[in-house]
């Protein structure tokens, strides 16, 4: 009875068989998957991509006539080539613009290429300023030599005339020495031989002090020429040169206007050779200011001592006259 009803089971050795092999083509099935969707994107990009013909498959494509579109297919490609080529690229034009200086170099701005590129009334605007500048520099150096020399030899002259007794003694010391001291002693002598039998004292000396006031302002007026002109340079250089700045500006926008294009390689020439000009302006007022400053404090020291020697030549006038009278007066008394 148990033979009649045996079954045949298969053993765990063919189980586990079947298990590998099933798992196995599952394996297998879902790698293909896996790489089919990586690949079907890139494939969906770059269209269809033509597949090698097999050796061993026959090839009777070969054998028919090309269809219009797959002959132009080819002319448009290699008509599209030159120009991809003739594209000129930025990394291109950068290494030509390094290898080629004097393009680079023609861009670059210094003020004597302003000078030349700028328009005629802006030229003659940085004219004028540069020789503003030239002028002030010559007067600086002129008033420089006068007004050292000026007090050196008044100084000096002072100096000899201090022990001095007399107007007569005085014009001895300094001997054929000129200037403004001598021209004091000489006025004072003048005087006291005009008046001689005068025996108005205060009247003498009330002349000769408004003869010494005239050489005084006189002196002051020498010594201070050149002033003027530097003042003037000092107030209207920068409006000279705002002036050449408004006109070259102007003519800034005129250009952009004509180029209708407002690329700062064409705007800013133009505005730099219009600053340029109220560089120079401010330049040369700056200067010419400082220096009037400088030498207007020199001046008044120099007419300071202008005054001193004045006031030494009125004393030495008064001694004579109080010598004169004095004498006079005990002769008389004597008499």
């Amino acid at each position: 009875m148990v033979g009649a009803y045996d079954l045949n089971f298969p053993s765990s050795r063919d189980v586990n068989a079947l298990m590998f092999r099933t798992s196995l083509k599952t394996i297998s099935l879902a790698a293909t998957l896996t790489m089919w969707s990586l690949i079907s994107p890139a494939i969906a990009q770059q269209g269809s991509v033509p597949h090698p013909a097999s050796p061993s498959a026959p090839t009777p494509a070969l054998s028919a006539p090309a269809t219009p579109a797959q002959t132009s297919a080819p002319l448009a490609s290699s008509a599209s080539s030159p120009a991809t080529n003739a594209t000129p690229s930025p990394a291109g034009d950068a290494g030509a613009n390094l290898l080629n200086p004097d393009s680079a170099s023609s861009h670059e701005l210094s003020p004597w290429s302003m000078f030349l590129s700028a328009d005629i009334i802006v030229k003659l605007v940085m004219i004028g300023l540069a020789f503003a500048s030239l002028v002030t520099w010559t007067i600086c150096i002129a008033k420089m030599v006068e007004l050292s020399l000026a007090r050196r030899n008044l100084g000096t002259a002072l100096r000899e005339i201090s022990e001095s007794r007399s107007l007569a003694e005085a014009q001895m010391a300094l001997g054929a020495r000129d200037g403004v001291l001598a021209s004091l002693l000489a006025s004072a002598m003048h005087e006291a031989r005009l008046s001689a039998g005068i025996s108005s004292d205060a009247g003498i000396k009330e002349r000769a002090a408004s003869s010494f006031a005239e050489i005084v302002r006189a002196e002051s007026r020498r010594v201070r020429l050149g002033m003027g002109l530097l003042a003037t340079i000092g107030a209207t250089s920068p409006f000279v040169g705002l002036f050449g700045t408004v006109w070259g500006i102007m003519n800034s926008f005129i250009g952009i206007s004509k180029a209708q294009t407002t690329n700062l390689a064409v705007v800013a020439p133009g505005i730099a050779e219009a600053l340029l000009a109220t560089a120079l302006g401010l330049v040369a007022a700056i200067l010419a200011v400082i220096i009037y400053n400088h030498f207007a404090r020199v001046t008044k020291g120099y007419i300071e001592l202008v005054s001193r020697a004045s006031g030494s030549a009125g004393r030495l006038l008064s001694r004579d006259l109080d010598r004169t009278h004095g004498g006079a007066i005990s002769s008389r008394a004597a008499e």
